[in-house]
């Protein structure tokens, strides 16, 4: 690995200075568990690492029923999925924190992190996208925020300009009689990179029979995770059952625009993605109705 400068600081601004006078040179470290491999491979170079786990913004975990969630982009997978009410708030969120790597890598690995890492493979990101994720981004020049469903561009790509960094990630507070849920398919456990994964997040009416709303996300089927717009809208209206669900899974196909590599076939992964939309808007439903009992 290439010698760099190191500094961990203990707030924002001194932060934004530091990535905005290294520039292009610099990395941002928050759990270290991709940049520090990328940079040892010689994937990544960079001059200067900046360690943003000192930073109170980012490493923030904040929720109640009405504000939703604040959760900065340090806070650990291991922090997500061990909350008493996030699990039930946004289970598609904790589905994916769990299967970060291993447990030793889930104290480390942020979603944050996961995002702007900005792989096509990330499973965090569907679930940012299905609960609606808001980012909130820092410079020397100020703050902007946008959606989690345009933060990524392309592969190992973001949104983030030099001198930015990504400080908090803000979830709308779970809705009335929906949920969510997340799954992939991994060849076997020691591959742990996505062949393919989707999240889906399903609302249903006061009768608990007919759907109100959904959202559909897939990873590893394009050059970003992308939002199956077209088989959520289909569900809209429709009753909540299996005959709906293999609908809107063939209808996610139309999302993908998946590649043959080490992992899977191109066709494999289209079909990966009907199985999995089926699979987790029928978790989706089973939460929604264990609720209710």
């Amino acid at each position: 690995m290439k010698d760099f400068e190191y500094s961990a600081p203990d707030d924002l601004q001194t932060a934004t200075a530091l990535l905005a006078k290294h520039g292009e040179r610099a990395r941002i470290l928050a759990g270290g568990t991709d940049i520090i491999v990328q940079l040892r491979e010689g994937l990544r170079s960079a001059d200067f690492v900046v360690d943003v786990k000192n930073i109170p913004e980012l490493m923030t975990l904040e929720y109640s029923p009405r504000q939703g969630l604040t959760l900065g982009a340090s806070t650990s997978c291991q922090e997500i999925y061990n909350h008493p009410d996030l699990g039930t708030a946004y289970p598609a969120l904790t589905d994916s924190a769990k299967i970060v790597g291993g447990w030793q890598i889930q104290t480390r690995a942020s979603v944050g992190g996961n995002l702007c890492n900005s792989s096509p493979a990330a499973d965090t990101i569907p679930a940012l996208l299905v609960h609606q994720a808001t980012c909130q981004i820092q410079g020397q020049a100020g703050s902007r925020e946008i959606p989690a469903s345009e933060f990524c561009t392309g592969p190992g790509q973001n949104v983030l300009q030099a001198g930015e960094l990504l400080v908090t990630l803000q979830l709308p507070g779970p809705a009335a009689n929906s949920s969510s849920a997340y799954e992939r398919f991994i060849p076997r456990n020691e591959m742990d990179i996505a062949v393919a994964g989707a999240a889906s997040w399903i609302q249903l009416d006061a009768s608990g029979q007919t759907i109100e709303e959904a959202r559909i996300a897939l990873a590893a089927v394009a050059a970003t995770p992308v939002m199956a717009t077209e088989a959520a809208e289909s569900l809209r209206g429709k009753p909540a059952t299996a005959e709906s669900f293999a609908e809107a899974g063939e209808l996610a196909k139309n999302a993908a625009s998946p590649i043959s590599d080490m992992r899977g076939t191109a066709e494999y992964r289209s079909h990966l993605c009907s199985v999995l939309t089926q699979r987790t808007l029928a978790r989706a439903l089973a939460r929604i109705q264990e609720a209710g009992s």
